[in-house]
Order: C-alpha cells, then structure tokens, then sequence
C-alpha cells in the first residue's frame, strides 16, 4: 500500500488542479482517505512501541472513522513544510498543535479550537524562583522560532512588558529545555504538553509558574474545503460532549508517563551508561518474538534497573527478573547468563500477550499483557472479570486497573478465583513501564536530545495495529 504514495499523490494534485474536481468532503470520499499532515513530536505522532502514537494522530484517526475513509499520516520536520502543503491543496487538513495565527490564516481556515494548552515558563532546578512576568525582567529567555510562544512573548511585549528580552531558536539548534539545562538561558516558555515529555529529557528543568492564559489549538483545513471545516467543527462538539477529548488528553498525559525527579535523573544516567552493552541483547531478543526492543528495555528497567545481578525477596533474578519455574519454563537454562536472562523475559511478554483476547486491540492489549506479567495472567483475568461485574469494560486497561487493587481488599479476592493479589503493584508496573518507555522511543532512535527522528518511513496498515492507516513521507 505504502508503494502507492507517489501515484495517489500526483492523482490529488491533478484533481486539485481541475476546477471540475470534487473538493472538500466530496473530495475526502472520493479518494476514500484523508490525507493529514503533521509534525513528528511526541505531542503530535510518533511511533511508539506498538504503532502509531500522540495526540493528533489518535484525534485525525477518529475523525477519519467518523468520516468512514481512511486515514493517511504525512508527518514533516519544519512547520513551514505544513503551510506550503496545505496551501498548495496537497494536504486535507494540518494537524499539529497549532494556533491559527495570520500566516496560518493565509494558507488555510482554522477550525474551532478542541483544546487549550497552559503555557509554562521553566528554568533550571536551584535558581531562585520566579512567580510572575514581572520576575523575568533582565533575565536571559529562549523560544523557538515560528512558534506559539514566540508570538506569547511578542504579545507580553505589547501589553506593557517592553523589558522582555529573548532570543529566538531556529528549530534545528538546540531544544530551548536544553539551553536552560546547560545554564545557557535562564527561562523557556513551553506548551505543558511538551513539558510532559520532556521533563524525562531534562530532569534538572523545572516549572517556575504558569502563565495565565492557555493558548488554543485548531487545525488547519484547505482554504476551499468549508464544508470539511464545518465537519471537523461538529466532530470536535459532539466528542466534547461525550467527554472524549477529555478522554484523549488523559491518554495523552498517560503516554508521556508518570515523573519522579530522581528516578528520571537515574535513568538518564543508565541509559547512558548500561544501556549501550544491552540494546544489541534487547533487539535481539525483542525480534525473535516480533516485540519491539524498547518496550522490552522498558520492562527490563521498571524490573531491576537494567543490574544483571538483581535478585529480588522472592527469588525472581537477572534483568528481566525471571523465577526459577518461569526460566524453566521458557527454557532458560542458566538466568544468571544475562543473553538467556533477557530471551527468557521476551519470551514469557509475548505469551502474556498471546493470551490476551485477540479482539482488543493496541495500547489495551499491550497494558493488559505488561500486568498480566508482573502479576500472573490468572489474576489479571480475575480483575477483568471482577471489572466486568461493575460494568466496566473489562478490554480496557483504564477500567482494569481501577478495580486490580480491589483484589488486595478480602471484600473482593474473597470472590475472585485465585484470591489475594497484591493490585496496587502491576498498576504501578504498568505506569512505570509506559514511562520508560516514553523515553526510550526517542533515546533508542539515536535522539538523546530528545528531538524526532529526520523523517518515518511510510509505515503500512499491518504494522500499525493501533489503527488502520498509511503513512507517507512528506514531499
């Protein structure tokens, strides 16, 4: 399918360019996708460990389904890119946290705002803190060129604040976290979505205060396509009122992972420390059971920090923190040798997530096999049973792991098959495990500055389980 790009690409600008040709919706269904065009950030999409990830790629992959065509990603580098595509009609819809400012305006019709960002201003821990505007007065600030903080700043400057001074980032120097994490700024001014990421990147930047007004997020649609506008608007109010952009923000903060300073600061330093003599064992054992590497690594850490001599209270050892009767069973002979140590870890998740119902689907699937894993399969299945007899969907992780720690109170593992479980612990797992994961999926690229990757290649439907879509390089 992904072969196809070329000729559909060169199909859409000949129909563009035919005054005859459907547009808008019309055109959407003709062609029976819609081509939408992004940044690839975390905030946005990126290709996570089990396919295709972020914000606006899991909001454009709804409103393709509302639209009942399928969805193709064209992720890019620069902005600009984004406004060229979009004004020359090659793109549908731009969908990449944007504010719809006059240069956008010119390229395209803004949609209604589906979400508001609070803006943070940071600096680095141990500078005496600021609390308010005024607080910056004479300090050293960063922003990134063409970018909603930049205009912030400009606007700040307007109404009054003429001490503002700050200097403006081309995109492919630094990250402006990573000058306030060298001491070379004092202060960034950052989306908290982006600050969610991040703060694994550059544990030693912190929040001073937010500012008080969140800057709203649109998408961009093609200047002609106002019955396409007008489709994503209604789209945007019905999922506000069934609670399902809140729904989508919360899965968004869950995959930028849960934060503890000097966890984070501990695993900066493994992964430049230990992880480079294991990645070739991960992505070795990851790939004989087509898992992919990072969540391996991940699982590796939250279990014993990467120490291939870790041996916990009840007698789990090596990386992957193996019994003797789970070792034995994914005939490992020795858990002490950290190659068979690591193959017997991937080994034993890909059967936890063999034994999930084929029918859910990704992240679910992948959460529910990582408890599934800490905790045994048989007391997770206790929990979706237990989540089924509360009128919880018991193929959701969200609603799993709201009743697993019932499964510590007698009220409930009285009832459950297997009984007791300690619950509280595979949530936990789970949470620390996304995080890790978070991170690795941009250090395990080569990206330890926390930047994308130049470029993804176009990824087909079949490696993509989370959604049915294609992928194309920008052109």
């Amino acid at each position: 399918m992904a072969g196809l790009g070329p000729i559909l690409l060169l199909a859409s600008l000949a129909l563009a360019g035919c005054d005859s040709a459907p547009d808008g919706l019309a055109r959407v269904h003709a062609h029976g996708e819609l081509r939408v065009a992004t940044v690839n950030e975390p905030t946005c999409y990126y290709l996570g460990a089990h396919g295709p990830q972020g914000f606006e790629y899991r909001l454009a992959h709804a409103f393709a389904d509302s639209l009942g065509v399928q969805l193709v990603i064209i992720p890019v580098r620069e902005r600009d890119t984004l406004r060229d595509m979009l004004a020359e009609g090659r793109v549908d819809i731009v969908a990449a946290e944007l504010t719809a400012d006059e240069s956008w305006k010119r390229a395209g019709l803004a949609t209604a705002s589906y979400r508001d960002i609070q803006q943070l201003v940071v600096q680095r821990r141990g500078m005496a803190a600021v609390h308010n505007i005024a607080g910056l007065n004479g300090a050293r600030i960063v922003a990134r060129q063409d970018s909603p903080q930049l205009e912030l700043l400009r606007g700040l400057r307007g109404s009054g604040a003429t001490y503002l001074n700050w200097t403006e980032l081309p995109r492919e120097q630094a990250d402006p976290l990573d000058w306030v994490n060298t001491g070379d700024a004092d202060y960034a001014i950052i989306d908290r979505s982006e600050f969610a990421f991040a703060r694994h990147l550059y544990p030693d930047v912190s929040i001073a205060f937010t500012l008080p007004d969140p800057r709203p997020v649109q998408w961009l649609v093609r200047r002609s396509a106002l019955d396409l506008r007008d489709a994503a608007n209604r789209f945007f109010a019905n999922w506000r009122a069934a609670g399902m952009l809140q729904h989508l923000a919360s899965d968004a903060d869950a995959e930028a992972g849960d934060f503890q300073y000097q966890e984070a600061r501990r695993f900066q330093d493994d992964i430049a420390r230990r992880l480079p003599e294991l990645r070739a064992l991960f992505t070795q054992a990851a790939g004989s059971q087509s898992l992919d590497w990072r969540l391996l690594a991940a699982v590796g850490y939250q279990e014993s920090r990467w120490d291939d001599h870790a041996v916990s209270a009840d007698g789990a050892a090596g990386i992957m923190m193996l019994t003797a009767s789970t070792a034995k069973a994914m005939g490992v002979a020795d858990r002490g040798n950290t190659a068979q140590n690591i193959i017997g870890g991937a080994a034993y998740l890909a059967q936890m997530l063999q034994m999930i119902p084929a029918r859910i689907g990704e992240p679910d699937r992948t959460w529910l096999a990582l408890a599934a894993y800490n905790v045994g399969f048989g007391h997770l299945e206790d929990a979706r049973i237990l989540a089924q007899t509360q009128g919880k969907d018991p193929d959701s992780w969200t609603d799993v792991s709201q009743v697993l720690p019932w499964l510590a109170q007698e009220r409930w593992y009285s009832q459950a098959r297997r009984g007791y479980a300690r619950g509280w612990e595979p949530v936990r797992f789970v949470e620390q495990v996304r995080g890790y994961l978070a991170v690795l999926e941009w250090y395990g690229d080569g990206h330890p500055s926390g930047q994308a990757p130049a470029a993804l290649e176009p990824t087909p439907a079949a490696t993509a389980p989370l959604a049915t879509a294609r992928f194309e390089k920008a052109r």
